[in-house]
């Protein structure tokens, strides 16, 4: 199939800097070692085990460029200093590189082997169902690229028949991988491991309901084009994601952070520590004095965006505080929305979580010694390309204001904890996938969305009460499916989730093609020192983009949806198609 799966070295393994129990995000992968002797102890199995979670959650946010500032460039939510390569339509077929199969080697090669251990099986099972969420996490992210790909159960060697494989339909290749997430969920133990630092039942159950949401909702509105799939069955896989998301609700094992104060509770996202916050299943701890330590604070604190900025169309998604939108359904502004001639008036009455993300006027950055507080005064809009912000629009959502972590230099480096599983997702995920399926209810709301909206006192979503915005991004659907999809984009933001949500809603039609994200309007009361002609600017507002994509974005409908396979992996094994249209 490709010369990336047998090009591996046969074990990394941790060395866990004086203890086994470790979190295991924090381990460095180290030298080769001979498997003569391995295989023997449950402690050889955590020691393989181990190595897969920097892998998996590769979150160092070491650079500008990495964590939340480029979470979401590739979407309508942000604009990136350049124009991206997807959006704008652009990409070629790549000559070399593309899909690697070698961490799949090693998951297999784990799975051939672990049963030679003497020990008994109850003593290191938990690591079995972490090996096969790591196997399936790996084959999701392959199909959300790829789609069909080629389903690898075993270790190859230069012989194998199996190099040689045609791509398995991206269904059948789901379902290999709920089957192996079904083994992970009766493996892995309940309750929170370590801190929260090592996954559980919980854990695997969510991601499985981010796979058949993500697979329902695919072949639903992907349905007779290129990109669909034989034998549709999105209400089987829809289902799974409300059984499973179900179980952890009923569950009582995690809510909502929400401590009665809505204009702080969603800002949670530059904690050091998660191992007590209700709302977290999964988190990982940096640490100093391993030299396990990151830039965030130091790039948000000292005004750099990463050259991004989120967009309008983002901030006018946010709802008013009588929990309607900005514009009435005859096109008329909501009274108590008070427009968008400054950002503090973009601002006003709006959804408690709006400045809990993004910057304003008179916002801590940072809380010093003695209560000297500085505080933000506007956006980084003229800075070098690399740290800019280019909207206008700057994101605070991951701040934390004290200067032990923002003071310091980058190579110092500050240690807030990165998230990587909460249960805001679980609740997103239930509510959607009952809409999907045309089944959703007030309880099903209730016991969901309006959770979320209980944390910032919003007024909750009441199905036969929601108010038709004119600005709707699909009209044509159901408006409970309107107002869950706009929650999600509102709750979940810079986190990574809205390429995959646009790839799977089959929307770049709706949301991409043609457009060119603009930022907040241009004025005398945030930049009264600046020079207007100074900038890029459409009717007033930001656009970063203008020279770059003057037409707007270029998406391909029929191409774009997945990436191309390399030309070296075409070569290497005849039996490959390419992706359609590339």
């Amino acid at each position: 199939m490709t010369s990336k799966i047998i090009n591996l070295s046969l074990i990394a393994f941790i060395i866990t800097l004086g203890s086994c129990n470790k979190n295991p995000l924090e381990l460095y992968p180290l030298d080769e070692i001979s498997t003569e002797d391995f295989w023997k102890t449950s402690n050889d199995v955590k020691l393989f085990t181990n190595t897969f979670y920097p892998q998996v959650f590769a979150v160092s946010g070491s650079d500008r460029y990495e964590s939340i500032f480029s979470k979401d460039i590739d979407t309508d939510d942000m604009v990136f200093v350049a124009s991206y390569p997807r959006l704008r339509g652009t990409r070629q077929v790549p000559a070399t590189g593309g899909w690697d199969y070698s961490r799949i080697r090693s998951l297999n090669y784990f799975l051939e082997n672990y049963k030679q251990v003497e020990d008994d099986f109850d003593s290191y099972k938990a690591h079995v169902g972490e090996i096969r969420f790591f196997r399936a996490y790996t084959y999701f992210d392959l199909v959300k690229s790829y789609g069909d790909v080629p389903w690898i159960g075993k270790t190859l060697n230069l012989e194998s028949e199996e190099l040689y494989s045609t791509r398995t339909p991206r269904n059948v290749v789901i379902d290999s991988i709920i089957a192996d997430l079904n083994i992970a969920i009766e493996l892995l133990p309940s309750g929170n491991i370590d801190g929260k630092t090592r996954l559980n039942k919980n854990i695997a159950k969510l991601f499985k309901s981010r796979v058949c949401l993500f697979e329902g909702t695919w072949e639903k509105y992907h349905d007779g084009t290129v990109f669909g799939v034989e034998n549709n069955n999105s209400e089987k896989y829809l289902s799974m994601a409300v059984e499973e998301t179900e179980d952890i609700i009923n569950s009582g094992e995690y809510q909502i952070n929400n401590t009665g104060n809505p204009d702080w509770d969603y800002f949670m996202f530059g904690e050091v520590n998660y191992s007590d916050n209700p709302e977290i299943l999964l988190w990982k701890e940096f640490n100093r004095d391993l030299g396990m330590v990151h830039g965030v604070q130091y790039q948000m604190a000292n005004g750099n965006s990463g050259g991004m900025g989120l967009t309008k169309n983002f901030i006018e998604s946010y709802l008013v505080i009588d929990g309607n939108p900005i514009t009435n359904p005859d096109g008329t502004p909501n009274s108590l929305y008070n427009g968008d001639e400054s950002i503090s008036s973009t601002f006003k009455n709006r959804d408690p979580r709006a400045k809990q993300t993004v910057f304003t006027p008179g916002f801590p950055i940072r809380i010093n010694t003695g209560n000297d507080t500085i505080h933000y005064v506007r956006a980084n809009i003229d800075a070098p390309a690399h740290t800019k912000n280019t909207t206008g629009y700057q994101l605070n959502k991951g701040l934390n204001w004290d200067p032990i972590h923002s003071n310091l230099s980058q190579l110092d480096g500050g240690t807030t904890g990165k998230i990587i599983f909460r249960y805001a997702e679980v609740l997103l995920n239930f509510a959607e996938a009952k809409a999907e399926l045309g089944s959703i209810t007030q309880s099903d709301l209730d016991i969901s969305i309006n959770k979320l909206r209980d944390r910032v006192a919003m007024p909750h979503l009441v199905i036969g009460n929601i108010q038709t915005d004119p600005n709707w991004n699909f009209p044509d659907l159901s408006p409970v499916i309107n107002e869950i999809r706009r929650e999600r984009r509102i709750e979940l933001v810079a986190e990574g989730f809205r390429w995959n949500d646009i790839a799977r809603w089959a929307a770049a039609d709706e949301l991409i093609i043609g457009k060119r994200f603009l930022g907040a309007k241009f004025n005398d009361i945030d930049y009264p020192d600046y020079d207007p002609t100074d900038f890029k600017l459409t009717d007033g507002y930001f656009d970063e983009l203008k020279d770059q994509i003057p037409n707007g974005n270029g998406f391909v409908l029929d191409r774009d949806y997945l990436d191309p396979i390399s030309t070296e992996e075409l070569n290497l094994n005849p039996n490959l198609v390419q992706n359609p249209n590339w």
